[in-house]
């Protein structure tokens, strides 16, 4: 499960990294070139939810092999393709695997692990995100510049074909969702708790987005110095540790850890809002950063898993939908402050989104994020 997320999010972001090689190599401008990450998004915010409903009474191990090799073809045709309109179909369709895989990840792990390790084993699975953007895409980065763009995406396809025949032989399989006790999307919105945990994850990854997207700007804008793959390999780093504590935890003190992993942002923005351009609030900010959002995945998802019950197929996806839109939203918003304002508005731009967040899990303590330890029947 943490190599498939690996996967999916290094195939999203390797674009992004090997923009000015992509660009020459297609023949398209760099701005062209950046709509292949736009239309990854695409894909998984349009397919997330469709694609779970779909699905939601095969058996989970075929569906999870299906998802892979969809990115192994969809890397392959990227890495063959001479045409910039198709490279842009095979990103989309990359995407709207990569919205089944992330739908399905949180509820097949929750199955293959006795329910009291429910969140420490979603912790594990949900490991690769961190890993890629710390650690793999730099690599792919520079694997692009060393060997071309051409032959690093077929890279990503041959190690998903690998991770095919792990799966097949190492994966336990498990079953779908009885098509008789299936419930309608708007019905699993309106289970309690569902909706606290989306409204949490637009505001805390609106605001994350903001940040992230446009670190380049306002890192300048701070007048600290340093590069910025040094500071996203800080952020990358503390990232993982982040996730350590969450899955060391989050069985135990769910709520404990959403609310301070909040407050914790919220410093964040405070201080780099404040003094960003005094160099150790600069990097202590980075530090906190990485460590507070390195759990958000398995806290979100296990929040909402915990609140949907039966239904956690399909209140994953709307996670994964909520996710993704919360990308789109934060670039568009943070474009829209640095062509309106400058970068220093960015952290009260985020600090309102995560007061609003942390109100939001402060109130929802009876359904989305509950105290005290995690009942083994919620993840069931």
């Amino acid at each position: 499960m943490a190599l498939t997320g690996f996967v999916i999010i290094m195939t999203e972001t390797l674009p992004a990294g090997l923009l000015p090689e992509v660009s020459s190599g297609l023949a398209v401008s760099e701005g062209a070139a950046g709509q292949l990450v736009s239309a990854y998004a695409l894909g998984t915010v349009l397919a997330a939810i469709p694609a779970i409903a779909a699905t939601r009474s095969l058996s989970r191990k075929p569906l999870l092999v299906l998802g892979i090799a969809g990115f192994v073809v969809a890397n392959a045709v990227t890495a063959l393709s001479g045409a910039y309109s198709l490279t842009l179909v095979a990103r989309f369709v990359a995407g709207a695997f990569s919205g089944l895989l992330w739908g399905m990840i949180p509820g097949y792990t929750r199955r293959i692990v006795a329910a009291e390790r429910a969140g420490t084993g979603l912790a594990v699975a949900m490991v690769g995100t961190p890993v890629a953007l710390s650690i793999g895409t730099p690599l792919g980065t520079f694997a692009g510049a060393l060997i071309g763009w051409r032959w690093t995406f077929a890279a990503m396809s041959v190690l998903a074909v690998a991770l095919v025949v792990w799966v097949l032989i190492g994966v336990p399989n498990a079953p779908g969702q009885p098509s008789e006790n299936r419930t309608s999307l708007l019905r699993v919105l309106l289970i309690p708790g569902v909706a606290p945990v989306l409204a949490v994850v637009l505001g805390w990854m609106l605001a994350h987005n903001i940040l992230y997207t446009y670190i380049a700007p306002f890192l300048a804008f701070t007048g600290v110095g340093g590069r910025v793959d040094v500071v996203l390999l800080i952020f990358g780093l503390c990232a993982l540790a982040g996730i350590w504590f969450t899955g060391t935890l989050v069985d135990r003190a769910l709520r404990r850890l959403v609310l301070v992993s909040l407050a914790g942002f919220g410093l964040v923005a405070l201080g780099l809002g404040v003094a960003g351009g005094v160099p150790v609030v600069f990097y202590l900010a980075v530090l906190v950063w990485g460590l507070t959002f390195g759990g958000a995945s398995t806290q979100l998802n296990t929040a909402v898993a915990d609140a949907a019950g039966d239904e956690t197929d399909i209140a994953a996806a709307m996670v994964t939908t909520a996710w993704n839109l919360a990308i789109f939203g934060g670039s568009a918003l943070g474009a829209v402050l640095l062509e309106t304002d400058d970068p220093g508005s960015f952290p009260w731009a985020l600090l309102v989104l995560i007061a609003a967040s942390l109100l939001v899990a402060l109130f929802a303590r009876r359904h989305a994020f509950t105290p005290g330890p995690r009942s083994g029947d919620s993840a069931t």
